[in-house]
């Protein structure tokens, strides 16, 4: 038994890279080949192998750190058994498969639920690059060699990406996140009716996908519409803007939002909270992060406001400005998009009316903001123009129902409608 460090092999043209996430933890095996780290450059972000297998003992690097080549990574201890690998094959044909077990009865008063890991596609099956142990492995697991993603050399299937295709399904599928029974769209060819091009994703639309899309089939949403008269808070947001031009100081009407969702969640502390892991008991935070979501050429990313109950309009109003700089220059370090309470996206810049807005988990709601006009407001004795803000408010129904979401719309647009409000 040895212990061994793993250092950062030839990376290229790249003096020095960002970590931007670790694939491993203390107490894990690996196996060589295996991915440690993901780094990041201003060009792609791309994984960084293990050059041997074992234990890992010790992690020498976080999340934000620069390495380049040499760069300790990881300390692991080496044993025979773990080192013992297969030798490298090239994939033999398959045997034929065993004929299907037969089906017991079912209870009638129990409907059977599909296996989201009993389908196998024998011809995909066949064609996936996996030594004969590990085929046999796979089918004895009723797993489809065809849908799991090898991490070995030359994308070989391993064992444990097995093992991690079948917990990551598995746990998909009971807790709500799976395929919920539908099939998965077919393959096809859209050149037959055109001229085509094929644009890869950027690791932050995969990335944002995914996480999108396991929120939207995970928590149960609800959107709350509603409008803020902003005619006075934009009359005294351009005032100031003049006062202060020569500073070169520019409040912009997302810090006023800010200040009064933080006013709201003080009222309706059940927004400002989170569901813990059993999904019985809920976090509540006494603190108010912000994130304020950013529009970037490579897709959407969330910087936080931190404590932005404590922070003036100008304070906020300059830190988002410098969120937006270094998310559009992929300057953003994962610690600027981590530990928010609530999240705000604005669409004002661009137009629309309303939209639904994802929520952000582990938070519980977001809200959305739309463009501002200008409309003919009743005030009891005839027509005036008033600035009218489209708010959308999306919920976790688990959390929130429908009143209190009703009334902290109309509480935000009394914040927003008369801004003295917030000195309260």
């Amino acid at each position: 038994m040895k212990t061994k460090e793993i250092v950062v092999p030839d990376i290229g043209d790249f003096d020095e890279v960002e970590i931007i996430e670790l694939l491993v933890a203390v107490g894990d095996t690996i196996a060589a080949e295996d991915s440690l780290i993901t780094v990041e450059s201003d060009k792609a972000s791309m994984e960084i192998p293990s050059s041997d297998g074992g234990v890992v003992k010790e992690v020498k690097v976080a999340i934000g750190d620069m390495i380049k080549e040499g760069s300790i990574m990881v300390v692991l201890e080496t044993t025979q058994s773990v080192l013992e690998e297969e030798p490298e094959e090239e994939p033999a044909p398959p045997p034929p498969p065993p004929p299907p077990p037969k089906k017991p009865k079912p209870l009638p008063e129990i409907p059977a639920k599909p296996s989201p890991t009993i389908h196998i596609d024998e011809v995909k099956f066949s064609k996936a690059y996996a030594t004969p142990s590990q085929r046999r492995f796979a089918r004895d697991l009723g797993v489809d060699l065809g849908n799991v993603k090898g991490s070995g050399r030359k994308g070989r299937i391993t064992r444990q990406d097995i093992k991690s295709y079948v917990k990551t399904t598995i746990s998909a599928a009971t807790s709500g996140g799976g395929s919920l029974g539908v099939a998965p769209m077919p393959e096809i060819d859209f050149s037959q009716w055109g001229d085509i091009e094929s644009v890869a994703l950027s690791k932050i639309n995969k990335l944002t996908g995914e996480f999108l899309h396991r929120n939207w089939v995970t928590i149960p949403h609800v959107t709350q519409y509603d409008e803020a008269d902003i005619t006075e808070m934009e009359a005294f947001r351009k005032q100031m803007g003049t006062e202060l031009k020569d500073q070169g100081v520019k409040i912009t009407p997302l810090a006023f939002i800010m200040k009064a969702v933080i006013a709201s969640l003080k009222a309706f502390p059940r927004f400002n909270s989170s569901l813990d892991a059993s999904k019985e008991n809920l976090i509540q935070k006494h603190y108010y992060h912000i994130g304020v979501a950013v529009d970037t050429p490579d897709g959407l990313v969330v910087p936080v406001i931190r404590d932005a109950d404590q922070k003036s309009l100008v304070e906020i109003s300059q830190e988002i400005r410098e969120f937006a700089i270094k998310a559009r220059d992929k300057k953003l370090k994962p610690s600027d998009m981590q530990g928010g309470c609530f999240s705000i996206s604005s669409l004002g810049g661009i137009g629309g009316t309303k939209f639904t807005p994802i929520i952000n988990a582990p938070e519980v709601a977001i809200l959305g903001v739309s463009r501002s006009s200008m409309q003919p407001i009743w005030n009891g004795n005839e027509f005036e123009p008033r600035l009218m803000l489209p708010l959308s408010l999306s919920y976790d129904h688990r959390v929130i129902d429908g009143a209190a979401g009703a009334r902290f719309t109309t509480h935000l647009s009394k914040q927003l409608s008369d801004i003295r409000r917030l000195l309260l």
